[in-house]
């Protein structure tokens, strides 16, 4: 164990990788480890009881059940898959192994809602299949902009399949708004306090009763990836940023009495949830319009559209010649402006660049230029780019890629799948750095 760590929770001021919600939180006494007798015990008990909340099958027959009141079991076909002996329990899923699609496991939610670590649990009809419709689409999502998760596809109303993981024993909560136990630790915070940017806090699985953000595991290849589930057990959110609103399991948790009256509002808190994610799911309004003032540009305008489809970004390419028809590339450009559509232009002219400055002097659309430029002309060529009339606003990069970075992140202010993919490609490349740091240092 890091000795840093032991002794204290750790609170790491780190910016994240992908949107936040309002902060997701745990119950409100949280014991940590505070010598290393205890932290030995701690590893003692994991390498007993395996890793994660979840609760291994005490004996063989329970592996070998094939029907209990949570639903399907070891022995059934589910979407065409032969479900395997149970692998893990815990109070709201189940995990089974699957025979015939080697390195990956079945999750099934439960019609049930707990808090406190169980120490109030109801039953409630219809939660598995909310909960499996919230988890999936929030993953969907996450895999749609090139974050890695272990979640595979949907398997049926109550279940889903994902690659088989080794759960790591760490539990990471990101909190956008200070509430809840953190205004315990923390007094001196008021209450809606916003963290710019998020906080991030880790908290050692086990070793306190920890609602959970998001989990992490390793699969079979040795893959770090987004693991477990997230739904709404794993999370606040408060629309409008008003607590009075929230629809997360904190209500639950609020309840000193729990009547179906109650357990009816919850559930109808985590439907609203679920058909909401629906609206977050990709559908981008975003245009990235590439300009050639030549065909003879059309391979480094090939160039900056493949950078732009790895990024997720639609795109167009154009041919038109501000200098030998000016009238026709005004017409482009008012076509664009009027579509209804989010649009940047890049321009793409070699030698005297009067395609980029005319689009910005004639339009309010943001105008990238970028010249195909080489070693032996870049000294002349570039300043038609650069050496622009007052009043213009085009910018200038050389290189295909930071024309593409450039567009994407002016989309990213409005786009939130775009906005994503950036950060997953800075996470990717931060990643990438550590990677090489560790092969020249071995």
């Amino acid at each position: 164990m890091n000795p840093h760590l032991r002794g204290r929770r750790v609170e790491n001021h780190l910016e994240k990788t992908t949107p936040s919600s309002p902060d997701r939180d745990s119950n409100l006494d949280l014991p940590v480890l505070s010598s290393q007798a205890q932290h030995d015990k701690r590893v003692s008990q994991l390498r007993h009881r395996g890793r994660g909340k979840l609760r291994r099958p005490k004996s063989g027959l329970l592996r070998n059940l094939k029907a209990t009141k949570f639903g399907i079991m070891a022995g059934t076909t589910v979407e065409g898959h032969k479900l395997g002996a149970l692998v893990i329990e815990g109070k709201t899923k189940r995990v089974f192994e699957l025979p015939n699609l080697p390195g990956h496991v079945l999750l099934q939610s439960k019609d049930r809602i707990t808090a406190g670590d169980g120490v109030k649990s109801h039953e409630m009809e219809g939660k598995a299949a909310i909960s499996n419709q919230t988890t999936s689409k929030v993953f969907e999502l996450l895999n749609s902009v090139g974050m890695r998760t272990g979640f595979v596809k949907t398997a049926g109303e109550t279940s889903f399949i994902a690659k088989k993981c080794e759960m790591v024993p760490i539990e990471w909560v990101t909190r956008r708004l200070a509430t809840g136990s953190f205004l315990k630790r923390h007094p001196g915070v008021a209450e809606g306090h916003r963290f710019n940017p998020p906080l991030q806090e880790t908290f050692y699985k086990d070793c306190a009763l920890v609602d959970m953000k998001i989990e992490f595991g390793v699969d079979l290849k040795g893959d770090i990836l987004i693991a477990d589930v997230i739904d709404s057990d794993s999370w606040r959110l408060w629309p409008s940023g008003d607590k009075r609103l929230m629809k997360d399991k904190q209500v639950y948790r609020n309840l000193n009495t729990v009547t179906q009256q109650d357990l009816d509002i919850v559930k109808r808190n985590f439907k609203w949830v679920a058909e909401k994610l629906e609206y977050l799911m990709p559908s981008s309004n975003s245009l990235v319009v590439i300009l050639m003032g030549s065909p003879s540009d059309e391979e480094h305008s090939r160039k900056i559209q493949t950078h732009l489809k790895n990024l997720g970004v639609p795109n167009e390419l154009r041919v038109t010649s501000a200098h030998k028809g000016t009238e026709e590339t005004l017409k482009i450009a008012a076509e664009y402006e009027g579509s209804g559509r989010k649009v940047v232009f890049v321009a793409v002219a070699g030698r005297s660049n009067g395609l980029g400055p005319v689009l910005s002097g004639n339009t309010t659309v943001p105008v990238i230029n970028c010249p195909p430029v080489r070693s032996d002309n870049v000294s002349q060529d570039v300043w038609s780019s650069l050496n622009v009339p007052s009043g213009l606003g085009c910018s200038t990069v050389v290189y295909p890629e930071a024309a593409a970075l450039a567009a994407a992140q002016i989309h990213a202010l409005h786009d939130h799948i775009i906005w994503a993919r950036l950060r997953v490609k800075q996470l990717t490349n931060f990643i990438s750095l550590i990677v090489a740091d560790k092969m020249v240092r071995t």
